[in-house]
């Protein structure tokens, strides 16, 4: 019988996997895809953000809020990038505390392997895991795989979300969890772009590929909670609209709430307009001074005909500075789990024990990482709670 059974090499797991084995443990990785890190090799364009020099309970989304404090605090950035260090990986800060590889992705996983290794951890990948059951007399797990059955005092469930399927993604940590009776909260797509219908999407469609600087935040009714504003560059796409600002405020969005963009994050629209209002130049072209051209002519359509901006009454300078500040958009949607980053939801935390990541009422079964109801900002935040969740789990099994 082994110690311990991780299902699922990610950067959870395998956390996990090298912080049991480090204490002695015997532990088992299974991974149904044929190499293990699968979605840490593709992250950060390559070079994998693999960290936050900042990340805080702050920077998680959940209903239990509290529950990633403990993790947190015990694993923290600092810890993980000593490690990066001792495997002597070159890596720079890229913006805003986001930490990356100098050269690949793959140094972090090989970095991983290494460790496991260190540890006479068993890493099997190609692995096909049917079924789960528990056996009372000794309260050991029996897991069925497609190389037969396998016995663990400690089952580790590390399988991810729904998002990127394919790179393997299904709802079995959910499906495991309900079978063991913890509760799964509705799952929904995270750091996802937006799309768009009718007009606003052919306003999309004709700027893709323009980047403009905002702050973005979510006009709702039904919200208890204040919700965060995030300011950094929105892209537009053929299907609406992408890059850092959309991305984030999209783990906050549900239908049918709207966005409400700011097209002056760092400066006041009314001033601005008012020191220019000397100028003989057209509205449009004034606004190409401070936003792309094309998406100046673009947003300035609606308020044709255009006029030099000295021809405007102060009322009229009113509300284009409102609109420039509270530009509101109605999304149709998302690009749903095929490009969302993360899963916003799943395994109830209030069903688990923050310290261990164990279930409350099935003792030596763990559930980490993404599976669970914690979902960290874009920018290296949600491979921190990979190995905050992983090591803590790892201590404790």
């Amino acid at each position: 019988m082994t110690d311990v059974i991780v299902i699922g090499a990610g950067a959870a797991g395998l956390m996990c996997a090298l912080a049991a084995g480090q204490r002695g443990r015997s532990v088992l990785v299974l991974e149904k895809g044929p190499r293990i890190g699968a979605k840490i090799l593709i992250s950060g364009g390559g070079r994998c953000n693999f960290t936050n020099l900042h990340a805080g309970p702050e920077n998680y989304l959940s209903a239990n809020p509290d529950f990633c404090k403990s993790a947190l605090a015990r694993y923290c950035p600092a810890d993980f990038l000593a490690l990066v260090e001792r495997h002597r990986i070159p890596w720079h800060e890229k913006k805003l505390g986001q930490l990356f590889c100098d050269r690949s992705s793959r140094d972090i996983v090989e970095m991983l392997r290494r460790e496991c290794d260190e540890a006479k951890v068993r890493i099997e990948t190609a692995v096909e895991v049917s079924a789960v059951r528990r056996n009372e007399s000794d309260e050991s797990f029996e897991i069925e795989t497609s190389r037969g059955t396998l016995t663990s005092r400690r089952l580790v469930i590390a399988t991810g979300g729904l998002s990127l399927p394919k790179l393997g993604a299904t709802d079995f940590a959910y499906r495991i969890a309900r079978q063991f009776g913890l509760n799964v909260l509705s799952a929904r797509t995270g750091l996802v772009p937006f799309t768009f219908g009718g007009g606003q999407l052919d306003i999309c469609r004709s700027l893709s590929g323009i980047s403009v600087p905002c702050r973005v935040q979510i006009e709702s009714e039904t919200s208890k909670t204040a919700l965060p504003d995030f300011t950094e560059n929105l892209l537009f796409t053929h299907r609406g609209l992408s890059g850092p600002a959309m991305l984030q405020i999209s783990s906050y969005w549900q239908p049918p709430a709207k966005l409400r963009i700011n097209l002056f994050p760092d400066g006041d629209a009314r001033a601005w307009l008012e020191e220019n209002r000397g100028s003989g130049q057209r509205l449009d072209t004034l606004l190409a001074r401070r936003l792309p051209e094309r998406f100046a002519i673009a947003w300035t359509a609606p308020l044709a005909p255009l006029r030099p901006i000295r021809s405007y009454s102060s009322a009229e300078l009113d509300a284009i500075a409102g609109k420039l500040e509270d530009w509101t958009l109605q999304p149709a949607g998302t690009e749903g789990y095929t490009t969302a980053e993360v899963t916003v939801g799943g395994i109830d935390t209030r069903e688990l024990h923050s310290k261990t990541m164990e279930a409350r009422n099935v003792q030596g079964l763990h559930f980490i990482g993404e599976a669970v109801d914690v979902t960290g900002w874009l920018g290296g935040y949600n491979f921190q709670w990979a190995w905050a969740s992983g090591h803590a789990c790892g201590q404790a099994v």
